[in-house]
């Protein structure tokens, strides 16, 4: 437990116009969106921190159940990409600051068995650890290793160790190394096979010791159903009909169930066992306040140094063919992310979530802003989710709402 007190405080409501927020966000509630939970963090404090909604409201056919359950403010998310930041890229800037990680050396220094070129003459050996954090390695945005049907024979796998050994030594590049960043989940799951390789220790073992348990986040975790007492109505659910949006698609062991509190992500759920750099983790809103308030205090928080600002700063470096990608980090740099919203400053950098997570963090106004929202748990018609019509999943108009609330236009 935290040996000391937490120090974001409750704010005078007075900083803070809420009802603009409230309002739309509501309204949308009320027109057919599934569930909301927002912080907003400005010099330590919180200003805000507000649930709306369910965090569960259909069954597996679509059809809203008799008892919708309402959101609570310890309901856990499923961050999804957000892991790529709260779990992998804060391991690896530990790592840094510890001189066992330098990000411009080769991936195969760390896993050597990384090695080998396709017919294009493309290797793994040219590949740096930079590359995978600014998604230029080339490869995929994503592939579909547990669907036998999607994938060659020799790149099917529902086994983490196999799934390793395929992504080191055998998936090829789609593209030359170092062109504009096409992202890709790729790239984490080997940035989470090199913490592992580093450290000696599982993804999920090495944040659990080093990051969470010494912060005292006890809502912060890969697998949560296998490695906790919580329970599933302790989560915020996802899809309706597993992974598959729809019951045409099929694959084995495919879900048939709403989900709720096992990871979301086909690739982490059935090719890695649930943990993984790109998804796997999850958290509600009073860990990710602590969370994201690491990076407004330059890898500090309370007595414990994470990380130093010059390291930070590394990872916050806009790359030069696309300043909108640092390491790891989206950037708002050139104004060109949408989900940051209209006001906020050319500093803030930030994540998403595809499950619908959205975190900003603003150093010009000492502010930090999480949306979690469950927006994939609605219908799936036509070919897409009946949420993704609503604005409160796109993040960048509730963004724009709290920098306006504020004054910060």
């Amino acid at each position: 437990m935290l040996a000391f007190v937490f120090l974001l405080l409750k704010m005078n409501q007075n900083t803070l116009n809420e009802q603009i927020i409230d309002e739309f966000i509501l309204d949308e509630i009320q027109q057919g969106f599934p569930g909301a939970a927002l912080i907003i963090i400005r010099n330590g404090q919180i200003l805000k921190q507000t649930v709306y909604g369910y965090k569960l409201k259909y069954n597996e056919s679509g059809t809203i159940i008799d008892q919708p359950q309402l959101l609570t403010l310890d309901t856990m998310f499923d961050l999804a990409s957000l892991t790529k930041m709260y779990a992998t890229n804060y391991a690896l800037m530990i790592l840094v600051e510890q001189g066992k990680l330098n990000v411009d050396d080769p991936i195969n220094k760390y896993l050597p068995e990384y090695i080998g070129c396709n017919p294009e003459n493309e290797c793994r050996e040219t590949r740096l650890v930079k590359d995978l954090l600014i998604h230029i390695a080339g490869y995929a945005p994503t592939i579909e290793f547990y669907n036998p049907e999607k994938v060659s024979p020799d790149l099917y796998s529902q086994d983490k160790k196999k799934t390793e050994e395929i992504i080191t030594t055998k998936l090829g590049f789609e593209r030359a190394r170092g062109q504009l960043p096409v992202y890709s989940d790729i790239d984490y799951m080997l940035l989470g096979f090199i913490v592992e390789r580093i450290s000696g220790l599982s993804l999920d073992e090495y944040v659990k010791t080093n990051i969470y348990q010494p912060l005292g986040l006890t809502h912060t975790l890969f697998n949560p159903l296998r490695t906790s007492s919580y329970q599933k109505s302790d989560f915020a659910a996802t899809e309706l009909i597993g992974y598959t949006g729809i019951t045409s698609i099929n694959f084995p062991n495919v879900r048939r169930y709403v989900i709720q509190g096992e990871v979301h992500d086909a690739k982490a759920f059935y090719s890695l066992n649930g943990i993984s750099g790109h998804a796997g983790l999850f958290s509600n809103l009073h860990d990710m306040s602590i969370l994201t308030q690491i990076m407004l205090n330059n890898g500090k928080f309370g007595n414990i140094h994470f990380w130093s600002k010059s390291v930070q700063d590394r990872f916050l470096i806009p790359y030069d063919a696309d300043p909108g990608f640092g390491l790891g980090w989206r950037l708002n740099a050139n104004k060109s992310v949408p989900w940051f919203g209209l006001h906020a400053s050319n500093l803030a950098y930030g994540h998403t979530g595809w499950t619908g997570n959205c975190s900003v963090i603003d150093p010009k106004y000492s502010l930090s802003i999480v949306l979690l929202t469950n927006k994939r748990h609605t219908p799936f018609l036509n070919g897409m989710y009946e949420s993704e019509k609503y604005e409160t999943g796109k993040y960048g108009k509730i963004m724009s709402l709290v920098y306006e609330a504020m004054g910060f236009t």
